[in-house]
């Protein structure tokens, strides 16, 4: 119970975004019965020992009020121990938020809870952080958060790169056409008749060609004047770019 209690405080905290000082007044007045007379009892000792009205000082004597001291050892090494493995920011950084509650000396100050974030985070990310200048840590949580978006998109991109199916290429070797005979390129061009079996040069349906010059074609099927591949026919791209010439 003391600790969905504890819980409950933390997630409006964060909600509301309220300071250090004002969580103490909060929380106090969500206090009744015996909890209540509890923080009489401790805020006189505050006033005595001059003890700063802080969240973290608020945390400490109620762990050591309702938690035995075996739980919050086993709680404060969970939260040394604790990274980010498999997930997102958002969830390591909602965790991070957590677990604190039994430790709070480890995160007393705000660069002490910096620290201790970036050190859970995947190495990729430290490393991409290790420039940053993180003054706050809403601050760090926000570029922890971009760099992951970032690295994120370069892994998709890489991805859809790899996914290209290799069949295109494929594909592309099997439009083109039949070779016969020392045409141009040594392939068929439509409109023109195969080689005769006797070995006699091709004749074309009306060439030699009114652009280029060069016979077996006519102007009206001229890949150069078209700017198709001279090697398949293609208008995807020119001799000098063929897929299997790059090869």
């Amino acid at each position: 119970m003391a600790e969905r209690w504890l819980e409950k405080m933390i997630d409006i905290f964060a909600a509301l975004h309220y300071t250090k000082e004002r969580q103490v007044t909060f929380a106090v007045f969500q206090l009744e019965g015996v909890a209540r007379s509890w923080w009489n009892v401790v805020r006189l000792k505050w006033e005595r020992e001059q003890t700063p009205r802080m969240w973290v000082n608020f945390m400490r004597e109620f762990n050591a009020k309702y938690f035995l001291p075996l739980i919050q050892e086993k709680k404060e090494d969970e939260f040394i121990r604790f990274r980010q493995g498999t997930q997102t920011i958002a969830e390591y950084e909602s965790q991070f938020t957590r677990l604190p509650k039994f430790a709070p000396e480890l995160i007393m100050t705000e660069q002490r809870q910096i620290r201790r974030f970036v050190r859970g985070l995947n190495i990729e990310i430290q490393k991409d952080l290790a420039v940053a200048q993180l003054s706050a840590f809403s601050n760090a949580v926000e570029k922890a958060q971009r760099v992951e978006s970032t690295r994120l998109q370069v892994r998709n991109f890489q991805a859809k790169k790899r996914a290209i199916p290799e069949s295109r290429v494929e594909q592309e070797d099997k439009s083109i056409p039949p070779k016969f005979g020392r045409g141009t390129g040594g392939v068929r061009i439509p409109g023109i008749s195969r080689v005769t079996s006797q070995g006699g040069s091709a004749s074309a349906s009306g060439g030699p060609c009114g652009y280029c010059g060069k016979a077996n074609h006519t102007e009206d099927v001229c890949w150069k004047k078209a700017r198709k591949c001279l090697h398949c026919g293609s208008a995807d791209h020119q001799i000098a770019n063929f897929p299997i010439l790059l090869r």
